[in-house]
């Protein structure tokens, strides 16, 4: 789960930023009560059909317009306010469409996201707390079929491999539940961070179902009173601070394990679109930004950058699989993201070791400072990969 502190410029993000919960966590599923998940409908596509001005406050959230066309719609946001803010736009059903994280004060940003008829809310979380500040809006119509072959072949592609990435954690993390309930402390300390790899590179789609995401990868530090504290980092600490608390530990790991086969059972009902995917990829260098290169997100086992590793590799499979459609739009926008991704991951390369990583510990402030600017780096025009293919 995505740390949700307000870490400032990533060049300055050399030592733990203060701990912000973003719940993130409003019930309700995709897949309805019991029922059947239907075949995905065919992904649209077209150049951005609505604009909306979103002003958002320490206390608003306010939206030009709140009658919209189905369609490509992006929303222009600018934050007024005193703290950074995260915008977020959910289905009736409480799921996900799309988010936008760290807007810093003063700042503005953009959110490009592809809906069809119905009613929605826009949210704005000031500090990136709570159920933020709700402004109801509706859709009227319905998306087209997208006409571009290109499209549909690669939002297909990226549900397959989202699917895989999914299938790969759970038989990982049924290896490592079963080293925890036998008490092999060493064993289950090696398959921890394996088996968090296909989560982090897909979890933008994960994030949609709200429910799920904090509670398989909810952070200690982000617990709000008297919610109960479930997943891998739960069981990260055990193993780490706790190990003789190991045994009791053990039905932690069953439910993590019931809770990622909820989602795969939820999971083809994930609305997908070539503007989704786009920002799904910006929202994977968010979590690198905000939580691995600052050292947060694996606070006991300093596997930070495993999962970093996940989160770049995540982004850069969405951007191969709309590579054919942007070089048509925006050539030169695939050569700086070329150069960007080989730039990131040949620094992160030179911290390999065996099958992963080192100790995010190991580290120098030098090398944190190196690591946030080649993020940096990509991050701004990756921005840009929504409005792209969008037209």
């Amino acid at each position: 789960m995505r740390s949700l502190a307000l870490c400032g410029v990533l060049a300055f993000a050399l030592a733990a930023c203060g701990n912000a919960a973003d719940d993130g966590a409003d019930g309700g599923s995709a897949s309805g009560s019991g029922s059947a998940p239907s075949a995905p409908r065919p992904a649209p596509t077209g150049a951005v059909q609505e604009t909306v001005a979103v002003t958002a406050t320490d206390t608003t959230c306010v939206a030009n317009k709140t009658d919209l066309k189905a369609g490509v719609v992006k929303f222009l946001i600018k934050n007024d306010g005193g703290r950074f803010t995260a915008v977020y736009v959910y289905r009736a059903d409480k799921t996900v469409v799309s988010e936008r994280n760290n807007i810093q004060p003063g700042t503005s940003a953009d959110l490009v996201v592809e809906i069809g008829g119905g009613t929605y809310e826009l949210a704005c979380k000031p500090g990136h707390k709570g159920d933020g500040i709700r402004t109801p809006f509706k859709v009227t119509g319905e998306l087209q079929v997208a006409a571009d072959p290109r499209v549909t072949r690669a939002v297909d592609e990226y549900r397959a491999y989202i699917a895989a990435q999914l299938d790969d954690s759970i038989a990982k993390t049924q290896e490592f539940a079963a080293a925890i309930k036998k008490g092999d402390v060493t064993k289950a300390k090696a398959l921890y961070a394996p088996s968090r790899v296909g989560w982090e590179s897909m979890e933008p789609v994960a994030e949609a179902f709200g429910d799920i995401d904090p509670k398989v990868d909810l952070r200690e530090a982000d617990l709000e009173a008297g919610q109960k504290w479930t997943g891998w980092h739960r069981l990260e600490k055990a193993l780490w601070k706790q190990p003789d608390t190991l045994p009791k530990e053990a039905k932690y790991a069953d439910q993590l394990l019931a809770d990622l086969d909820d989602l795969k059972k939820r999971l083809p009902k994930a609305e997908i679109t070539a503007a989704s995917m786009a920002g799904g990829a910006k929202e994977l260098l968010d979590e690198v930004a905000t939580g691995k290169v600052t050292g947060e997100e694996e606070a006991f086992s300093h596997t930070d950058l495993w999962d970093f590793d996940a989160n770049v590799a995540g982004a850069k499979k969405v951007y191969e699989l709309l590579t054919p459609i942007l070089m048509e739009r925006n050539p030169a926008l695939v050569t700086t993201l070329d150069t960007e991704f080989a730039d990131l991951q040949k620094l992160l390369a030179a911290y390999e070791k065996g099958d992963g990583y080192v100790s995010y510990t190991e580290l120098s402030k030098q090398q944190v400072k190196e690591l946030a600017d080649a993020v940096n780096a990509l991050a701004e025009p990756l921005s840009g990969l929504a409005a792209a293919v969008a037209g």
